[in-house]
């Protein structure tokens, strides 16, 4: 974990990009304002930190440790674990400007949480709390209670198992954590080494970058799950808000008044839209919208058409159009999570598509996001909460979704 600091947002990432490689992940974003005599003559300048994985710092980054401050140590309470190659220690500095992009504050409510849930196991040792705590073995791998850090870990894996996230998951992350982390951690540090470790986990969104290059972008996924309006709400961006020609096709034909759903939003954004009966008609229509900057296309979710779409899509991406070629898989957060590995598994045949989560507003576990990201290894891209064109999208925010999964608001 390290920190940038430059004039711009853009220029901290790129220097941290450049510094740990492309897989780095931003954590927190912060301006530093000039305060006093300063202010007239230094300039405001951004913070960034940032943070590998272990396997990638070990393959990309030189093992020498950097040089530390010996004053700046000693203000750092929880020691660093010297095997890792991820530096878990809290670094109050962090914490000397106020904001609310700092990690203290995003996790308050929950460290609130622990410390006063803690507090009433020491005062009565005997109560049924503890023995939840204590007698609730999670698995065989678990972290066992061989010091202080049991109790909080504990917590946070109950945390994370009350937002539905699998079993397996969770263990690797507390057993990371208890494994680098000082016998006798504070609670801050704790928490501050888990929040990060989600976010690594989550990675770097990756939407549609908007540049020259033109776009055919594939909307796959089971019924039901809001492709069609996902694509109204992308399509409404990229013309009205990004200045981009948009064209639109559907294959979903089978779904009622699908097609008539897509018509309806192409009309009130004055952009083209063909309808294709078959798969093999949507390379028809993609050559009939050549000259368009973006090209989204709705496709149905029948499970007897999939192996028809995936040999399609591949052939598309292998088909010599000048445009990139992407895919997103739209899942339902509100599936259950054998159903979206059955789901995933049907679709592994296509490289190299991203994650798209709808219907948070319907739930208010969000574990499924995080169980299928590492059950994949597919980026995230986007999520929506909501029916409202063109709002209700965003890139996904993996430092709210990291603060859901420990409990925050």
């Amino acid at each position: 974990v390290k920190k940038y600091k430059a004039d711009t947002e853009t220029a901290a990432i790129l220097a941290a990009k450049e510094d740990l490689g492309p897989e780095a992940v931003v954590l927190n974003v912060k301006t530093m304002k000039q305060r006093g005599f300063a202010k007239f003559f230094k300039h405001d300048y951004v913070e960034i930190t940032a943070a590998l994985e272990e396997k990638e710092f070990e393959q990309k980054v030189s093992s020498r440790r950097p040089a530390v401050n010996a004053a700046a140590t000693k203000e750092i309470k929880p020691a660093a674990d010297k095997m890792s190659g991820i530096d878990y220690r809290v670094d109050d500095s962090r914490y000397t400007e106020t904001g609310k992009n700092t990690i203290e504050e995003k996790l308050d409510s929950l460290h609130d949480m622990l410390q006063s849930h803690m507090t009433g196991l020491d005062k009565t040792p005997g109560n049924a709390g503890e023995k939840d705590v204590e007698q609730k073995e999670t698995s065989d791998n678990t972290a066992k209670p061989q010091n202080n850090n049991f109790k909080p870990l504990k917590l946070i894996y109950n945390k994370l198992m009350e937002n539905e996230m699998d079993e397996k998951y969770a263990n690797a992350i507390i057993n990371d954590i208890n494994a680098s982390l000082k016998k006798e951690s504070n609670i801050d540090s704790i928490l501050a080494a888990v929040y990060q470790k989600i976010i690594l986990k989550l990675g770097e969104p990756d939407g549609i970058e908007t540049d020259e290059r033109k776009k055919i972008i594939f909307f796959i996924g089971p019924t039901g799950v809001g492709k069609t309006t996902t694509i109204a709400k992308l399509a409404s961006d990229f013309k009205l808000n990004k200045g981009k020609s948009v064209a639109m096709v559907t294959a979903d034909t089978y779904r009622i008044a699908a097609v008539e759903q897509l018509n309806t939003y192409a009309g009130i954004l004055d952009v083209p839209v063909s309808v294709a009966y078959s798969p093999s008609e949507i390379c028809g229509c993609l050559n009939e919208f050549s000259g368009y900057d973006v090209i989204f296309v709705d496709t149905a979710g029948r499970s007897h058409k999939k192996d028809e779409l995936i040999e399609l899509i591949n052939n598309v991406k292998n088909g010599g159009y000048d445009a990139d070629i992407e895919t997103f898989l739209v899942l339902s957060v509100t599936t259950k999570y054998k159903d979206l590995i059955n789901i995933a598994d049907t679709y592994k045949e296509i490289d190299d598509y991203r994650l798209l989560f709808t219907k948070l507003d319907e739930t208010v576990t969000l574990g499924n996001i995080i169980n299928l990201k590492c059950y994949t290894g597919a980026p995230l891209s986007y999520t929506t909460s909501g029916q409202n064109v063109p709002d209700d999208i965003e890139t996904i925010d993996v430092q709210k979704l990291a603060k859901n999964l420990l409990g925050g608001e």
